[in-house]
């Protein structure tokens, strides 16, 4: 039927006459996730998604031919989706696992970058011992593609899988079978979706989807010449312009490059540095080079206030990743524990503010000039009032006045304030919204569970990468 654009995609929904029996969506991640919603959201609304709309994962092609030949419980349309297939991946597709791999581990996403290098393996039929050395790697990969040139980062990449014990992902060959199904065609008001980041155009499935159904472009050139650059670009001011649009905010020339800078060409990472601009502007009409300094500075590389955040985030399965990833780099056991204990802490402090009287002036809807406005002269209220109490608490529990007039007063522990005086106050934003994630009984025990981890780190008395993992799933899980 079509082969078109991600960009046409609006106008082609608006002509149509009845939607494909078939939507194959390959590419970019977030184009292609962006164009998918934006199909599903025109077959079948939200609402009515419960009996109406079949997710597949795991490259269940069966699974997902089975339920598209199934008629609806309820009348009406009826959608299948088979969401990141591998289906497509071929040995002749090399280049682009490579290319968006080294992309991955430019990136700091290492994990990212072992996924698309163990599915080339995969695919090659090849196991990491075949490449383990420069020599192998240009025997078995084309000696002439420009990112092995300097294939320090494939090595990282390499010692990172064999750390981890993953193993190339074997390659399942039912495109015959969805050829089939595709050709026989669906009951009618049963619709298939395929989304996929690398499609095979030489492939027959793909020519029999591009006949029978709609094929949706979302690929990105990735090379380095100055066509490539300029379609990434491109793809950047395009996501730029959304975003701002929808806050009805500017961004400086300056600002942008600043940003393009610290991310390249990574549509995802670019449009949450973005998202995290546009909070931190507030109710300002123009983000500034400053601004993106002050923000983004100290994301850029630290793999510690990866971990951190994603802890306090409770996402457990990029805690999970950083713990490894710190581990494998040398971090010390203890150290990283004390990076999580260091932050939960700060939540818990955080917390108490919230549930205070002065904390009634927060609220976690409100933007970063809000919070400077009306919150940060009640957060160093609350800090004064709760240092004044330790101070009558330490002189409470004083043993010898006279032997503590002779060492001089003792300054009690700043690390219990909110905003110490040489932090900015972004940061504690932050943290509060991250305290909305928790309730105070839960840090609590999340503060428990560090204890126990401490003391058996010190102890030796179980392996530190499960002590760190147990930690990591009793923190982040919710009742």
């Amino acid at each position: 039927m079509a082969e078109i654009n991600y960009k046409e995609l609006g106008k082609h929904l608006k002509e149509r006459k009845g939607f494909s029996p078939v939507y194959l969506f390959y590419g970019e991640e977030m184009l292609y996730k962006t164009a998918f919603d934006e199909v599903l959201n025109a077959m079948i609304p939200a609402s009515e998604r419960s009996l109406n709309y079949d997710r597949i994962d795991n490259d269940n092609v069966y699974e997902a031919i089975e339920r598209v030949n199934t008629f609806s419980l309820l009348s009406g349309t009826k959608a299948v989706a088979l969401c990141d297939s591998r289906i497509f991946y071929s040995k002749q597709d090399e280049s682009s696992f490579l290319e968006k791999a080294k992309e991955a581990y430019n990136g700091k996403d290492i994990k990212k970058a072992a996924k698309f290098f163990l599915s080339l393996l995969g695919v090659a039929k090849l196991s990491l011992d075949d490449v383990k050395d420069k020599s192998s790697r240009h025997t078995h990969f084309k000696s002439d593609s420009e990112v092995l040139d300097d294939d320090k980062w494939l090595e990282e990449i390499i010692a990172y899988c064999a750390e981890n014990n993953l193993s190339p992902l074997a390659a399942k060959d039912n495109a015959a079978e969805l050829e089939k199904a595709v050709e026989k065609g669906f009951p009618e008001g049963n619709y298939l979706l395929i989304t996929t980041d690398i499609a095979d155009k030489r492939r027959s499935l793909f020519k029999i989807i591009a006949q029978k159904g709609t094929v949706v472009d979302c690929a990105v050139p990735r090379g380095e010449r100055k066509a490539d650059k300029m379609a990434q670009e491109n793809v950047l001011n395009e996501q730029m312009k959304t975003i701002l649009a929808r806050s009805k905010i500017r961004m400086d020339r300056d600002a942008y490059l600043a940003l393009c800078e610290m991310t390249g060409f990574d549509l995802r990472t670019f449009s949450n540095n973005l998202e995290n601009l546009v909070h931190y502007a507030g109710d300002r009409k123009n983000i500034t080079a400053a601004d993106v300094e002050a923000v983004l500075k100290r994301t850029k590389q630290d793999p510690i206030y990866e971990l951190t955040n994603a802890l306090s985030d409770r996402n457990a399965e990029d805690s999970l990743f950083f713990v490894n990833s710190l581990l494998s780099a040398g971090f010390a056991p203890l150290q990283i524990l004390g990076a999580m204990i260091n932050q939960i802490r700060k939540v818990l402090i955080t917390k108490g503010f919230t549930e205070s009287p002065q904390g009634k002036a927060w609220n976690p809807r409100m933007s970063y000039t809000q919070f400077q406005n009306a919150v940060m002269s009640e957060i160093q209220n609350y800090d004064s009032l709760l240092m004044n109490q330790v101070e009558e608490w330490e002189s409470m529990l004083s043993e010898d006045r006279d032997d503590e007039k002779k060492k001089g007063k003792k300054k009690p522990a700043t690390d219990i304030q909110i905003m110490k005086s040489q932090a900015s106050s972004y940061p504690v934003y932050i943290i509060l919204m991250k305290s909305e994630k928790f309730t105070r009984e839960e840090l609590i025990h999340a503060m428990e569970y560090l204890s126990e981890a401490d003391l058996r780190l010190k102890t030796g008395s179980r392996n530190p990468k499960l002590v760190l993992e147990e930690a990591v799933f009793r923190i982040c899980r919710r009742n």
